[in-house]
């Protein structure tokens, strides 16, 4: 650690060193920090613990970069980060530090969610913060519309069980085809919008993560899409020679296939 640590300061020298890093700020490298982030999942997925290995790496470098970042600004250092987060999951773990008894998974999860809770209110109280406070606004679209509700939830904000969130969707479904009569694009795109803010909160009340939802549909897709590619392909033909009903035919057979 003390040799990426010393790295990262010789690449941040103001003399001798990188012109890149040099010039470099916090908000600057956001992106390269989701990049790695994604790369990481990428890399689990595939099984490749060779390219985990590599991105966990990048990923970590992410996190001294900041950190250096910030002890040149005399906000903090590497080191104050690492003793954040060890106190952190200390606190949030007294089943194991401090010798609570949990009997369960759920007896866990509501002891996690009541430490996380604590600490929101010491930061609300602090900051005379929203509820919503915390939600990182970077997330993916789908991840964040899913903790803004959870958050939304603890407080009774939510519906009491599944059916009332199905007839919502049906409702901003309607709302939608109500735009798309009128040819409204503005309302289409918000309308658009809602139809997806409910589909989440379907998931969230089925207790299934949205995200990881619609990346195995779309794995799922691109697996049944690459399969009519190659049929395609052994036949000599393409899918603007095909109509759409035969196109729909190898659509089901790729989906008995995958």
């Amino acid at each position: 650690m003390k040799k990426l640590l010393d790295i990262m300061v010789a690449l941040r020298d103001p003399e001798t060193g990188c012109p890149w890093d040099i010039k470099q700020t916090f908000k600057t490298i956001i992106p390269y920090t989701l990049e790695e982030a994604y790369e990481v999942a990428d890399a689990i997925e595939n099984g490749d613990m060779n390219e985990l290995k590599s991105e966990l790496g990048d990923l970590l470098f992410q996190v001294v970069f900041y950190s250096q970042m910030a002890k040149e600004h005399g906000d903090f250092d590497f080191n104050d980060v690492v003793d954040a987060v060890s106190a952190k999951l200390v606190n949030r773990h007294p089943h194991v530090f401090a010798g609570v008894d949990c009997k369960d998974e759920k007896s866990l999860h509501e002891a996690w969610e009541k430490t996380k809770s604590v600490e929101r209110d010491l930061i609300a109280n602090t900051k005379n913060a929203s509820i919503l406070e915390g939600v990182a606004k970077a997330l993916p679209a789908l991840k964040r519309a899913q903790k803004l509700q959870k958050r939304a939830s603890r407080v009774g904000f939510d519906w009491p069980d599944v059916e009332p969130v199905l007839a919502k969707i049906e409702e901003e479904v309607q709302e939608l085809r109500e735009a798309m009569t009128q040819s409204d694009q503005i309302s289409i795109f918000e309308e658009t919008g809602d139809v997806l803010f409910s589909c989440v909160n379907l998931a969230r009340h089925l207790d299934v993560d949205a995200e990881e939802s619609l990346r195995g549909c779309n794995q799922k897709f691109e697996m049944r899409f690459n399969y009519i590619e190659t049929l395609l392909q052994q036949s000599d033909k393409s899918f603007q020679s095909c109509s759409l009903k035969e196109l729909e035919a190898l659509w089901q057979e790729a989906k008995i296939k995958c």
